[in-house]
């Protein structure tokens, strides 16, 4: 029977649908970016929508022939696994609810089908604590409607003219949006979220009228000439964090669980079923988030991005690439804010308790979880899929990205940079530079990169002067307490035995091929702060003027006196700065630990 005949949905007929549907929607990313001012307009729900659906592409490009119920409940699975961002949590939700209806169905009939896109309009509707219409919401109830009604006139209705005159119905309430909501009604653009519904329906509604997958789409990052400016340019939320994990467990109480969650932010989207929910919600405080869903099962896939600094990106029209970093790069927050630096969080474990790096956890907190819980840290890389995300979100705002990471030679986070870029990389936007260096050196990089940014550089001229400058970025570490490194097992214990013996301090280091390496140990504590100065001066290249870092793990005035120091043996010091250093290097050096960086200054000049 050709596809326009078609009376019944088989699973490999609807797979093919929703290839073709989610094809539609990835072309169109860049121009949902663009659109995206509701719930804030930071430009991304293109890229979200791409994501959450696109992890759907592997449970439906199997070779195997598909049960239409089994497919519907993997389909489900993986989309609640990668919901992204407000629209692809209600996206997940609405598959829940088609799934849940269809139950062990082999096929779909326009009844059957009818009832479970209804039931996954109430799914999706049941999933926002505060529905509003004018969202993605009102398209869905619109295309749920068109099927159920166009189902009860003619029941021998094709599967085609089902899906037309659904699409028919799903644009008219696409348009109707721009009035909905006064936010879309100024910026003059209709909802980003229900435009990605309309062209999920018009790509499967093509396949079902003509037989053809919409072709797929580059899946790499979208090639553009300049930057893109979204409509709008307010924060609605007044939240910083798009927050968003995953409750596993026997039977969450997802009620208690969306009206805990309901105090502490707004954007709420509780997603899934009794037995995995995924939450999303915009906050101040993530880490309260992840406590709170922790009492209800367990927790995994935390992840939260800073919304303030996507928006400042996504009206950007000046700089010609964007720098983004790994958490293991230590860099003071006025450094961060004034030159747009974005970054990926490691991961920190303490026992069964899991954080984000600099996010869910601060550098204060860290280290009095290090001095007080019984189960030495762990730390981990970020996932590729965590690069990937805001590789593809910053390449939607400039031409290029220049990711700064941590040193190949201690982790293995530079190889998920890389193999996140290569995934998403197919026109060389997205470049990846191993800094061979850590915590404040790494920082220094990343800031030099962002300089350049704002200079005007090329991206071609501001990695030849990144490269230029690894070699000669030097960072050394004071560590004060060896036990630290002893129970993370870096450093023998007989080695922390013989150095309290003779009350000697531990120093590492640098060197230029990117290991951290031991550098000396100070003898005797008197005057320790003063001989690690004139030990980094002695080791630091000569340089014409020189930008200095410091470090402290919980000890400011240390931090001070060293900067003291520094300045009465270097007298060509352009800057310096003073930092709390994070967990990459913290959790080896524990509390007292003292870091610095040196790099040569050279002033961004654009050819």
């Amino acid at each position: 029977m050709n596809a326009p005949e078609l009376r019944q949905l088989s699973g490999d007929t609807f797979a093919s649908a929703l290839i073709s549907g989610i094809h539609r929607v990835i072309d169109d990313q860049e121009v949902l970016n663009q659109i995206n001012v509701f719930p804030v307009p930071d430009g991304d729900t293109g890229t979200n929508l791409s994501l959450s659906l696109g992890a759907a592409l592997p449970v439906l490009q199997r070779g195997d022939e598909k049960h239409l119920g089994t497919l519907l409940a993997a389909v489900a699975d993986a989309l609640l696994d990668g919901a992204r961002g407000n629209s692809g949590a209600i996206m997940a939700q609405f598959f829940q609810g088609i799934s849940d209806s269809a139950g062990e169905l082999s096929r779909f009939t326009p009844h059957t089908f009818a009832t479970a896109v209804t039931t996954g309009n109430v799914y999706a509707h049941d999933a926002l604590s505060n529905p509003r219409e004018g969202t993605i919401l009102s398209v869905i109830a619109a295309f749920a409607g068109s099927i159920a009604d166009h189902g009860r006139k003619d029941a021998d209705s094709s599967f085609a003219d089902l899906l037309r005159q659904a699409l028919v119905r799903s644009r008219q309430a696409l348009a109707d949006t721009q009035e909905q909501l006064e936010v879309l009604r100024k910026a003059g653009v209709v909802d980003a979220g229900a435009k990605g519904f309309v062209d999920l329906v018009d790509g499967m509604n093509e396949y079902l009228v003509t037989g053809e997958i919409v072709p797929e789409p580059d899946l790499s990052l979208l090639s553009i000439e300049a930057p893109l400016v979204t409509a709008g340019s307010s924060l609605e939320s007044g939240f910083r964090f798009c927050t968003e994990c995953i409750v596993t467990g026997a039977d969450i109480n997802r009620r208690k669980l969306r009206e805990a969650l309901a105090e502490l932010g707004d954007s709420l989207v509780l997603a899934g079923t009794k037995r995995k929910a995924k939450i999303h919600i915009h906050v101040d405080e993530p880490e309260r988030v992840f406590g709170l869903a922790r009492d209800f099962g367990e927790v995994s896939a935390e992840k939260a991005d800073d919304m303030r600094r996507q928006q400042s990106s996504s009206h950007d029209t000046t700089r010609r690439f964007a720098v983004i970093t790994d958490s293991a790069a230590d860099i003071p927050d006025e450094d961060m804010e004034r030159l747009d630096i974005h970054m990926v969080p490691c991961r920190i474990q303490f026992g069964d308790r899991g954080y984000l790096d600099k996010v869910s956890i601060t550098a204060d907190e860290f280290f009095q979880e290090l001095r007080t819980n019984p189960h030495h840290p762990t730390t981990s890389q970020p996932a590729p899929g965590d690069f990937r995300r805001q590789y593809q979100f910053l390449a939607s705002h400039f031409a290029d990205v220049l990711s700064i990471n941590l040193t190949g030679k201690a982790s293995g986070t530079l190889e998920a940079a890389r193999s996140a870029a290569a995934r998403v990389n197919a026109h060389g936007r997205v470049h990846v530079v191993n800094s061979r260096n850590a915590s404040l050196g790494q920082g220094l990089l990343a800031v030099a990169a962002a300089e350049y940014a704002k200079a005007g550089l090329s991206i071609q001229d501001a990695i030849a002067a990144v490269d230029k400058l690894i070699p000669e970025t030097r960072t050394y570490g004071l560590l004060k307490d060896l036990r630290f490194a002893v129970r993370g097992g870096r450093v023998p214990r007989w080695v922390k035995t013989i150095a309290d013996l003779l009350r000697a301090t531990a120093i590492i280091r640098t060197v230029p091929d990117g290991r951290v390496a031991s550098g000396r140990f100070l003898f005797g504590r008197r005057n320790r702060i003063r001989r690690f100065a004139r030990y980094v001066a002695r080791l630091t290249p000569a340089a014409e003027s020189l930008d200095v870092a410091i470090g402290h793990a919980v000890c400011p005035q240390d931090a001070a006196e060293l900067e003291r120091e520094l300045r009465c043996r270097f007298d060509n010091i352009h800057r310096t700065t003073i930092t709390d250093i994070g967990a990459a290097l913290g959790v080896h050096g524990g509390p007292g630990t003292l870091i610095v960086a040196t790099q040569p200054y050279s002033r961004p000049v654009r050819d």
